[in-house]
């Protein structure tokens, strides 16, 4: 009989992401977008995180998008015109681009060409938490995860 995490498991072979856990946290995460300029490279990475609480039959979810960017910028700094090397990496989750996924997807479209369905891994993850018997419970914000 498969376990609550041997559905998940499955379903994260089937996207294809990459599962990791962390002191009770599972991570699952994969690359959504690649962007390539000249010599600057951009990665939007789908996040989800959950908790499961097995005293509580429940599974706690989260999920952001992330863009980590780095190679050479196009003068667009504050030391002036030419090229420079720049590497910067910041998570939509914090800050001002704080919001649903939904939100954040409607963002990085403008920037991204993808067509990845983020509710499908919502879903998988909620069908699985109540065919063995758990509530899900869905967060925006990872706090109290």
């Amino acid at each position: 009989m498969a376990t609550l995490l041997d559905d998940i498991k499955a379903t994260a072979k089937g996207i294809p992401a990459e599962l990791k856990e962390k002191k009770g946290v599972y991570t699952l995460e994969f690359t959504v977008a690649e962007r390539k300029v000249l010599l600057s490279k951009k990665k939007l990475t789908y996040m989800a995180k959950f908790r499961v609480d097995d005293a509580k039959k429940e599974l706690r979810f989260t999920e952001l998008l992330k863009e980590a960017s780095s190679g050479m910028s196009s003068g667009d700094s504050d030391f002036g015109p030419g090229f420079g090397f720049k590497k910067e990496t910041y998570k939509t989750g914090a800050g001002p681009r704080e919001g649903s996924i939904q939100e954040q997807s409607e963002l990085f479209g403008k920037q991204y060409t993808y067509s990845f369905d983020f509710k499908k891994v919502r879903t998988a993850i909620e069908a699985a938490a109540v065919k063995a018997g758990y509530a899900f419970k869905y967060q925006i914000t990872p706090i109290g995860l």
